[in-house]
């Protein structure tokens, strides 16, 4: 009788484990400085994404020593990185500066990002203001790359209400005064065209743009037609977007491989997503009428591109 009794508990422990390891995703929620909601899937939501990790024998696609985006990730057997022209806006976020392997996402206050959903972190500083989130990190990155090669008057931005802020009238001694709904340019000696005048325009800008704003500034492009840059993005609240920042081809098929990388919220460190397999940062769209990755889902239509 002991005996029985013994394998009868074995079975309800059993399947209590297996019962509670089934249970539905819980819905979270965080909100922005400006009052914007995301939707945030819950951990196992996450593994869901990871479609192809039980079908394939795992490879390690990390080179841990690599320092930059290109050096730090392989592609797959069979398939090519995509060569950006020199100098260009993909060549800069290839090469982005990554922290040492194993670095983590931290919050602007600090805190380690405890979610799991990414496999670098850009080695850029973040500030200690909850300021730097989603659209944020992709103008960050707009902006460091025209800052880095002289090309000021091409670092300009749209509030949500509409106004254009622009770097080159910021660096010649100009502030933007934001009370209630009026928004203009006033006198300010101390901007100029230094770094630290660049952070504290893109502070300002942080404040005052969205995924809306960002969303509107684009122009849309249809996903056979990607390139390193490209944005997928869903305005407004919630909202969020991610910046494809590298892309191979596999030189039979043709297929399209991309990475991602974002910011979110609170503000944190931009971050290199993981991909389709758990140790992978590569995504394929092929067969697939969305894309999922582990903080957001986008249908296709919702690719963007910067206007020339």
């Amino acid at each position: 009788m002991k005996k029985y009794l013994i394998m009868f508990l074995s079975m309800f422990i059993v399947s209590g484990i297996l019962l509670s390891g089934c249970s539905k995703p819980e819905i979270s929620s965080e909100s922005d400085i400006s009052g914007e909601t995301t939707t945030v899937p819950s951990e196992s939501a996450e593994l869901q994404t990871i479609s192809h990790l039980s079908e394939e024998k795992k490879v390690s696609f990390v080179n841990p020593s690599g320092a930059t985006v290109a050096e730090r990730f392989l592609v797959p057997e069979g398939y090519r990185r995509v060569e950006s022209t020199e100098h260009s806006f993909g060549e800069f976020l290839q090469t982005l500066p990554l922290k040492e392997d194993g670095a983590k996402v931290l919050y602007y206050d600090g805190r380690e990002k405890a979610r799991d959903v990414y496999l670098a972190v850009v080695d850029y500083h973040l500030g200690n203001r909850d300021l730097q989130q989603c659209a944020d990190c992709i103008m960050r990155l707009r902006a460091e790359y025209f800052y880095g090669s002289g090309s000021y008057d091409e670092i300009h931005f749209n509030f949500v209400s509409g106004f254009q802020a622009d770097f080159s009238k910021w660096r010649q001694g100009y502030g933007i005064s934001v009370k209630d709904n009026s928004v203009k340019w006033i006198e300010n000696a101390k901007n100029n065209s230094s770094y630290e005048s660049l952070t504290a325009y893109l502070d300002m800008v942080y404040a005052y743009a969205s995924t809306l704003s960002l969303e509107k500034e684009m122009i849309p492009r249809s996903v056979s037609e990607m390139a390193i840059g490209d944005v997928f993005i869903k305005g407004g609240s919630p909202g969020h977007c991610v910046i494809i920042v590298d892309m191979a081809i596999h030189e039979t098929t043709g297929e399209t491989i991309f990475m991602l990388a974002q910011g979110y919220m609170p503000a944190q460190d931009i971050q290199i997503l993981k991909g389709d397999q758990e140790d992978s940062p590569w995504y394929s769209l092929t067969g697939k009428d969305i894309l999922i990755t582990p903080e957001w889902q986008f249908p296709l239509d919702s690719l963007r591109t910067w206007e020339e």
